[in-house]
């Protein structure tokens, strides 16, 4: 139903626009570089379920309630600057433990997976924003527009999969030099907490 050309530049631009730093992909680079690979992946995995959130708002018109609605878009934000303060209080209270790598201090991945389902739904500017992007690359003249938006939507979920699972496997490998010591374990998830101290002010500060 899309033609190649249609699918080639929007792979190339979606690829790009996951590269752009971003709540998300912070998010899988703190938690990546703290917890390892294995949680990175998993977190990205939570990621893309919520970005299916976003597709389906998106492809059903819900998504044009945050455009119209600036209590929903509100509340919303809100609710995701709260989550993102207490990732960073988890943060900062790990980094005031010696042995972080414990089985108790250790995250369940279904936890993690939960996590970023969370993160990526309570963040309405992916919902406007997959509302300004895919519509642009679909065509009445190749048929349903609702299920091309789906397919875009899945494209362009395949493509943030890749990029950030790279993220992950990257970030993992660079902490693996410093977590052999508890000092640079502390340091890093400090570094964790005042990154989602910023995204939290980054997201509580957002206009439509």
């Amino acid at each position: 139903m899309l033609p190649l050309e249609t699918i080639t530049l929007f792979v190339f631009s979606a690829m790009a626009l996951a590269l752009v730093p971003g709540p998300d992909n912070l998010f899988v680079l703190t938690q990546s570089m703290t917890k390892g690979a294995r949680a990175g992946i998993t977190v990205t995995l939570g990621l893309m379920t919520g970005l299916i959130f976003h597709t389906t708002a998106v492809a059903l018109g819900v998504a044009a309630i945050f455009q119209t609605s600036q209590l929903a878009f509100d509340i919303l934000k809100y609710i995701g600057a709260v989550y993102l303060l207490y990732l960073a209080y988890l943060s900062f209270r790990d980094s005031s433990r010696l042995d972080l790598h414990t089985e108790k201090n250790m995250l369940s991945l279904a936890k993690l997976y939960r996590r970023g389902i969370f993160m990526n739904i309570t963040n309405p500017k992916v919902s406007l924003f997959f509302l300004a992007l895919l519509p642009q690359f679909a065509d009445a003249h190749r048929g349903s527009v609702t299920l091309q938006i789906f397919m875009l939507g899945g494209l362009f979920i395949l493509s943030a999969f890749i990029i950030f699972v790279s993220i992950s496997l990257l970030a993992a490998k660079i902490s693996a030099w410093f977590i052999r010591t508890p000092k640079a374990n502390i340091w890093l998830n400090r570094i964790a907490g005042s990154i989602f101290v910023v995204l939290a002010g980054k997201l509580a500060l957002i206009e439509k």
